[in-house]
């Protein structure tokens, strides 16, 4: 029985998808460094306080003036713009992970009344107060003479 010699280009058969692991570990780190499955999204809560919905967002960084808030027949609507400043732009960064970012996340509150909405940001947190419309009673009881 005669040995067969290793022959280098099986390999590509056996395992298909390793030259395109070479060609992207060839890449710098941080080209894919700001690459997400969630990218420009925000984390967000929506409690349902009884007499109105308390809805918070996580948003690190961001101004009052980036962020833009809109409650439209019931539907609550975030949106961040978070642009970089022409000081930012102008510096010769070796890494940066910051960039100019826009993000929109909804939710729909049926009951939701535009009479009392307030929103606060602090500490990264911003905090919208939704309180409810009072459900007015559809029945009404009529006398008999």
């Amino acid at each position: 029985m005669a040995m067969t010699r290793y022959n280098n280009y099986d390999r590509s058969f056996i395992r298909p998808f390793e030259m395109l692991d070479e060609i992207f570990s060839a890449l710098p780190i941080d080209t894919l460094a700001n690459v997400s499955v969630n990218a420009g999204a925000f984390k967000m809560n929506v409690e349902d306080a009884g007499n109105g919905y308390t809805v918070t967002a996580e948003l690190p960084g961001v101004t009052r003036e980036q962020i833009d808030v809109e409650l439209n027949e019931g539907n609550l609507t975030i949106t961040i713009d978070k642009k970089e400043s022409e000081e930012e732009q102008g510096k010769n960064y070796l890494l940066k992970e910051t960039s100019s970012w826009t993000a929109t996340r909804s939710v729909y509150l049926k009951d939701a009344s535009i009479a009392g909405l307030s929103a606060k940001l602090e500490n990264g947190i911003l905090t919208i107060n939704v309180p409810k419309v009072e459900e007015k009673a559809n029945v009404t009881k009529i006398a008999i003479d």
